[in-house]
Formats: structure tokens, sequence, C-alpha cells
């Protein structure tokens, strides 16, 4: 009896034993592997009217503007978009990293172009970022007739934000519009043109729309400037606005009665509803052009019975000296969770001499009688075969390694399809000069940098003396002012090819942008992922095989 004891006690404990292991390695796994989160976007035209004149859009899943993309820091996106329109189409996914994963970047220099009538699936994961970015088309100039949309991306349960939870968000996407048809609008750069002023400005598609709130809470205005080529500045009648996020890094919380948004530019606030209850406006209107254009929503009480009346608030004075003052206000908060290029804290980039440097001077000039825009004196032109392909699969002839400068030149201006190469962990510093008298806004994919420093004129190396080394912003785009000079910094810590491009996006389709080749000799899955298994092959890379 007691052997028959012992022999079950035993098999009790090596049942218990195994199905303590089983939970453990269940546990394991469901703690290892993030959320998946799946989607299938059909792309189509629609007509409609955003400023009162019937015109050919772009819709996904029938909406426009496209579907919110609400998701959580390190949630995996599958998202499997079909292609109905009569034109090659992508998405690029706006200030989303693509950590070690530029095939997923959405742009001509990564990936083939959708056809007509077949579709890719994305496949990307929302990796340590926290905050509102947003996607639109890369592709020809689908982007004048819509194909944007809102990307928040959430802290995970637990994990602390410096600030308290607002009651709800607010996602507003403003910019400037035009009545005349994408394609017509295409025609006119094609041939030497330039764009018209816009003809307005929408919010979330529309000439007025409407937030509601209750009195004495606190709500989040997540706001992206998805134009083609108007900076505007942004105001709350009767209610300031306390800046807490920009483009993924929460900053020293600072109130403003107004803000400067340029191009690709995207920033969170919070505003108490601490007035009377009763309408107020909702103002954005263009900077930096001559030919002014606004928009106007209302912010609305639960409770108001009040419609808005009064002044709408107004433009504050001057506009260069201004916006760039409160540029230099944007600090970041050393102390928040907020992802960053260093997320374990193992450097501070104002102790770090740059390995390179170089600067990137804009022009406007006339190539072959037609208008053009250029980089260093090189306007670029996309090629047949996506650059990343023709580097992974050792294409010659696609691209040029030698085209741009480290510095502008007194070259004639010529046209290429450029390629910056810079090695893995190199720690760049790059000064965009604007010798016009345009505001600029300058995108780069793959990665967040620090902006230190802004000037009018010339910059030299004595402007060094001038940076923010201890608390600079960081952000994936940065506004440049005209006749003005900007300068970040920027740990190349991201390998693949990633797009330097003008976000304004009439000087990006005639030439200004290149591609940056962060590469290392040494390959490995610890810096770089292998292909998707759903690559698509064109130009000269059709035939090649994963």
């Amino acid at each position: 009896m007691k052997m028959a004891s012992r022999k079950t006690t035993s098999l009790l404990n090596l049942l218990l034993l195994l199905g303590a292991l089983t939970l453990l390695s269940s546990l394991v796994i469901v703690k290892g592997e993030s959320p998946y989160k799946f989607y299938t976007w059909t792309v189509t035209y629609g007509i409609i009217s955003p400023l009162g004149v019937p015109q050919q859009v772009i819709l996904i899943n029938g909406q426009f503007p496209g579907p919110k993309l609400d998701v959580v820091t390190n949630d995996n996106i599958i998202l499997n978009l079909i292609n109905k329109l009569d034109q090659p189409f992508l998405l690029t996914w706006n200030g989303i990293k693509q950590r070690k994963n530029s095939w997923q970047d959405g742009v001509l220099g990564t990936n083939c172009p959708i056809q007509p009538n077949s579709n890719f699936t994305y496949k990307f994961q929302t990796k340590d970022q926290i905050g509102s970015f947003n996607y639109f088309p890369s592709t020809a100039f689908h982007k004048a007739a819509g194909g944007f949309g809102a990307i928040n991306v959430y802290a995970r349960p637990g994990i602390p934000i410096p600030y308290p939870l607002p009651t709800a968000d607010f996602t507003l996407l403003v910019g400037d519009w035009f009545k005349t048809n994408h394609k017509t609008l295409q025609q006119r750069l094609d041939s030497g043109g330039v764009l018209p002023f816009p003809d307005g400005m929408l919010i979330n598609g529309q000439t007025q729309s409407t937030f509601s709130g209750d009195q004495g809470k606190t709500y989040m205005f997540r706001i992206s400037n998805v134009g083609l080529s108007s900076s505007f500045n942004f105001r709350i009648q009767g209610h300031t606005m306390k800046v807490v996020e920009v483009e993924g890094s929460h900053v020293i919380q600072t109130d403003y009665d107004s803000l400067d948004i340029h191009v690709g530019q995207s920033l969170a606030v919070l505003v108490t509803l601490n007035q009377s209850p009763r309408d107020y406006y909702i103002v954005a209107s263009t900077r930096f052009v001559r030919s002014k254009v606004s928009v106007m929503g209302l912010l609305r009480y639960s409770n108001s019975r009040v419609p808005a009346s009064g002044d709408q608030p107004a433009l504050p004075p001057g506009e260069l000296v201004w916006s760039m003052r409160q540029a230099r206000t944007f600090r970041w908060n050393l102390t928040a969770n907020a992802a960053r290029p260093n997320p374990q804290g193992s450097f501070h980039y104002g102790m770090i001499t740059p390995t390179k440097s170089f600067v990137f001077s804009n022009s406007a000039p006339l190539i072959n009688g037609k208008q053009r825009y250029a980089v260093n004196g090189v306007s670029y032109v996309n090629s047949e075969t996506p650059l990343k392909l023709a580097d992974h699969f050792g294409i010659s002839g696609v691209f040029s390694t030698n085209a741009i400068q480290s510095v502008p030149s007194n070259s004639p201006p010529t046209v290429a399809t450029s390629v910056v190469q810079t090695s893995l962990h190199d720690f760049l510093e790059i000064v965009f000069q604007n010798n016009e008298k345009s505001m600029q806004s300058w995108h780069l994919d793959g990665y967040d940098f620090w902006v230190v420093g802004f000037g009018s004129g010339q910059w030299t190396p004595a402007k060094r003396s001038l940076y923010n080394l201890v608390d600079a912003l960081t952000r994936h785009t940065t506004q440049v002012y005209p006749k003005s000079w900007t300068t970040i910094l920027v740990s190349l810590d991201n390998q693949g090819m990633w797009n330097m491009r003008s976000a304004i996006w009439e000087r990006q389709y005639s030439g200004q942008q290149f591609y940056l080749k962060v590469w290392n000799p040494v390959q490995s899955l610890a810096n770089e992922y292998n292909p998707p298994d759903n690559l698509q092959f064109c130009g000269k890379a059709v035939g090649r095989h994963l």
C-alpha cells in the first residue's frame, strides 16, 4: 500500500510538473509574440465634391479620407491592398520606421507598384513607436486625389505616458486641396509647368467638420498636414493647445494659442473645454504663400445651445521670425517613455561627433526647357526597377552613387537616379540649405532625426555654435524656412534603402529627392530582414527569384 501510494504521489507530481511546464511555455509564447492585425483595403475612384465641385477622388474601402489605422506599439500589421484604379499604385506609411524592413516602405525606390486589378500584402510592425502618423499614395500624382488616412499608434497597456489620459481622441487630417483632376495636374508638371495655388483647404475631406466634447473634460487633437504644398497655422477660438507629442516624440508640454504645421508634419495637442458652453471656431490658414486660403471647423460643447460667433481667431503677426521662434520652443521630453532613436538610452546625441557631414541645397532649375527641382544640382528620376531590388540582386545600371556631392557645387543641373551611400551606425550631420523664397519641407523614411538648428541666411560651420545639443526634438519631417537653413543629426541604425524627399509633392514629383543607402557588408538578420515571400518583381528584376 505504501509503495503504491508513493508511486501515485510521484505520478501526480510528474503530471503537475508537466502541466506547469506546459502552462509556462504557453505563457512564454503569448508574451513573446506581439498581436497581429489584419486588414483588406480596396482602392477605387469615386466622385465627390470636397470644394462644392464634383471631382474624381481616390477612395479606400469607399472612404475619403481612407480608414484610420488605430494600432498599438509593436502590433504586426498585415494589410492586403487591392488596386482597382487604372494606374499602378502604392501606399507609403509616413513616419513608420519599418525597422530593418525597407521592403515594406511603399515607395518606388523599394517596391514595384501594384498593378491595376492586382494586390499586394504589406507586412510591417509599429516597432517601438507611439504617436500620430499617416499614410498616403506615393505613386504618380495620386496624393492630389486623396488616398490618405491616419495612423494612430497607442502605448501598450501599463506603459505610462507623461500626461493624463484624454477623454477621447480627435483626428484632423488638414491640407490644401485642388479642384483640378490629379491626372491633369500631373500632365501640367510633366509638360514643364508648375502647380497653381490651391483652391481651398479641407479638414478630414470636408470644408466644415465638427468635434464635440463635454465641458470641463480634456481631449486630444491629432493634427497632420496632408496637403500637397502649403504650411498652415492652426488655432481654436478661445482655447489654448498643449503640445504633448510630435511625430512619435513626447515633448516638453507648452501651451500655444496657434501652431504652424508644415507639409508632412504631425503633432498631438491636449485641449481642455474650460470655456462657457457654446460653439467655437477651429481655423487653419495657409502660411508662406501669397494667395491665402482657410478652412473652418467647429468645437462644440455637448451642452451648447449657442452657435459660434465673433471674430475668427487671427493669424499671429509676421511669418518667418514668429514661426522660427515657435519652432525653437519644441523641446524633447528626456524623461518620457516615447520611442527614441536610441530607445535603450545608450548615448546622448549631443555627445557624438558626426562621422559624415552633408549640405543639401534645393533649387528649381530648368532642364531641357522644363521646370525641375533638384538637390545639389541633381534632379531625381524614377527607375522602372526599384533601387532596393537592384541593390539586393546586384543589378547594375539602375542608380548612381556618385551623382549627388556632399556639398553644393556650381555644376550645371542634371538628372540622375541618385543614391547617397552611407554605412550602418554612421552618425550624420545634414544641413538643408534653402536659397529660395519658398518654404521647404524635408522628410526621411525609416528614421527619426534630431532637429538641432534653424537659422536665416547661409549656413557656415560657425553656425554649429547655435545648435541645441541638449533637448532637440526628434521627428521625421522638418521645415526649412525661406532663405534659411535647418540642421538635423541622425543615427543610422536602420539598414536599408531609404527615401529622403521634399514633402512638397510637386517638388518631390519633379526631382527633389534621392535615396540614402544604409549598408553593412556583413549580411545578418540582426541588421535587416530578408525579402518578403510575396516580393514583386519589375523592370530589370523580372525573372529574378528569391
